[in-house]
């Protein structure tokens, strides 16, 4: 029997009010270790992901480990993104074992969960397996990660997505929010965003912009 298309999107893809985004230990003393990817590929895919996510109105919990004591603030492009918004600091390396953080993820109420932060063998495994394990849904940004080591990364990486959390990327979580160039009313934060932070692509617009007055769509 013949399967016919039709022009909807798959129900895997992401919206903005479908998923609780939660960003993990964007510290200073958990930064200096990670070297899967370099700091300021970091500090920028993780702004790319709060200042997508603020945008699209976004269910977000920002998280910190030992803020005072050891691990220091979480950076200020993701407070930048979400002035006044209180860090919900922890004990536990697995989020998903803090009570005041599984209250607001109850408190919110959806289902897809979608997680950036470091380090991505602790304190992203902890949550996603937890979180699948309850029956969630779970998406990891895998660039708006790191590790110890590209090998400690990409381990948690495969041990995720085995277990059955979903991989992506940080302009691809943007774009996924946006999907279709026609809704006119988020196109400039789209693309303002992406050209702040979204590297080549953003340069890109840029151009088109200036040399031809183009636009995406």
């Amino acid at each position: 029997m013949p399967i016919t298309a039709t022009p909807t999107p798959g129900p895997k893809l992401l919206t903005p009010k479908d998923h609780t985004l939660v960003m993990i230990d964007f510290q200073s003393q958990m930064a200096f270790a990670t070297h899967s990817i370099d700091a300021v590929t970091l500090r920028n895919n993780a702004s790319l992901v709060a200042h997508a996510a603020a945008g699209f109105g976004v269910s977000t919990i920002l998280t910190t480990v030992a803020e005072k004591s050891f691990s220091g603030p979480m950076f200020d492009e993701i407070k930048a993104a979400f002035p006044g918004q209180a860090m919900l600091d922890r004990t536990s390396m697995n989020t998903w074992e803090d009570a005041a953080v599984i209250k607001k993820i109850n408190e919110i109420g959806k289902t897809r969960i979608v997680l950036s932060g470091l380090w991505t063998g602790v304190c992203i495994v902890g949550p996603a397996l937890s979180a699948i394990d309850q029956g969630f849904e779970v998406y990891v940004i895998a660039d708006a990660c790191g590790d110890v080591s590209t090998e400690a990364h990409e381990r948690a990486m495969q041990r995720m997505v085995q277990a059955g959390a979903q991989p992506m990327t940080s302009l691809q979580y943007l774009l996924e929010l946006q999907r279709d160039w026609a809704r006119t009313d988020s196109y400039d934060m789209t693309t303002g965003i992406a050209k702040k932070f979204g590297g080549a692509y953003g340069l890109g617009i840029t151009y088109a912009k200036t040399m031809f007055n183009a636009h995406e769509g």
